[in-house]
C-alpha cells in the first residue's frame, strides 16, 4: 500500500512543478495591459482536468493585453495551450489567412485542370490546433454567435468539417485580438441568426436581379 501511494503521489508532484516552473515563467513576460483591470470572468465554466494549479488568466492578460477567455470555448487552459504554440509576436504572419493556414485549419484547395479535386485541411499535429477543435466542439449547445455558427455548420456539411471551420473562425479571433489589442465583443445567437437572414435575402435580391426579375416580401399572414 505505502509503494501505491508513492507511486500516486509521484506524477502529482511532478505536474506541480511543472506548474510551478510556468507560472515562474509567464511573470517574466512584459505587460502590455498598460495598467488596464482584469475584465470579470465571463460566467461559471467547469474546471478543466488539466487546468494549472495556479490562476493563469491574470499572467496571460497581463502579457498579451487582452482577455482571451472572453471568446466563448475558450477557457484557460486552451489559451495557454495556443500562445505556447503561436506565441505573442503575430508580425510573422502577414495576416489571419497565413496563420491559420500555419495552423492547419484552412483549406488546401487541389486544382486540376481548373476543376477543384479537394477542399481537406492538411494533416498536421499543432497542439494549438488541436486544442481549438475542441475548444469549437464545445460550443455544441452554446447559446452564442459561435454557437449557433457551429450547429449551422454541422447540419450543412456534418461534425468534423464544422469543428474544423469552428477552429478556424476562432483561430481567426484570436489572431485579430492579439494583433490589433482589440478586446472580443460577444455576440448573440439572436443576432447572429439576423445577420446571416440579412445575408441571405441580399443574396436572393442579387441573382434575382441578375436573372432580370425583382422580389418583394410577402404581405404579413399570406405565408402558410
Amino acid at each position: 500500500m505505502q509503494q501505491a501511494l508513492e507511486r500516486y503521489e509521484f506524477p502529482h508532484r511532478q505536474i506541480a512543478a511543472c506548474d510551478g516552473r510556468i507560472e515562474t515563467q509567464l511573470q517574466t513576460f512584459a505587460d502590455r495591459s498598460q495598467g488596464e483591470p482584469l475584465p470579470p470572468k465571463r460566467g461559471q465554466r467547469r474546471r478543466h482536468r488539466n487546468r494549472p494549479a495556479f490562476d493563469p488568466r491574470e499572467p496571460l492578460y497581463r502579457m498579451t493585453g487582452v482577455d482571451l477567455t472572453r471568446i466563448e470555448g475558450i477557457d484557460e487552459t486552451t489559451a495557454l495551450i495556443v500562445l505556447s504554440e503561436i506565441g505573442l509576436d503575430m508580425g510573422k504572419w502577414p495576416s489571419e489567412k497565413h496563420c491559420t493556414s500555419w495552423l492547419g485549419l484552412s483549406p488546401h484547395q487541389r486544382v486540376s485542370g481548373g476543376k477543384v479535386l479537394s477542399r481537406r485541411t492538411r494533416p498536421t499535429t499543432n497542439r494549438a490546433a488541436a486544442a481549438l477543435r475542441l475548444a469549437a466542439a464545445s460550443l455544441h449547445h452554446s447559446t452564442s454567435a459561435l454557437g449557433a455558427y457551429f450547429r449551422r455548420m454541422k447540419s450543412r456539411v456534418g461534425t468534423p468539417k464544422a469543428v474544423t471551420a469552428t477552429a478556424h473562425k476562432l483561430a481567426r479571433l484570436i489572431y485579430s485580438m492579439l494583433k490589433h489589442g482589440t478586446a472580443y465583443v460577444a455576440q448573440g445567437m439572436d443576432d447572429y441568426e439576423q445577420q446571416y437572414r440579412d445575408r441571405v435575402v441580399k443574396h436572393l435580391h442579387r441573382r434575382a436581379k441578375e436573372l432580370g426579375y425583382e422580389l418583394h416580401p410577402a404581405p404579413a399572414g399570406t405565408l402558410a
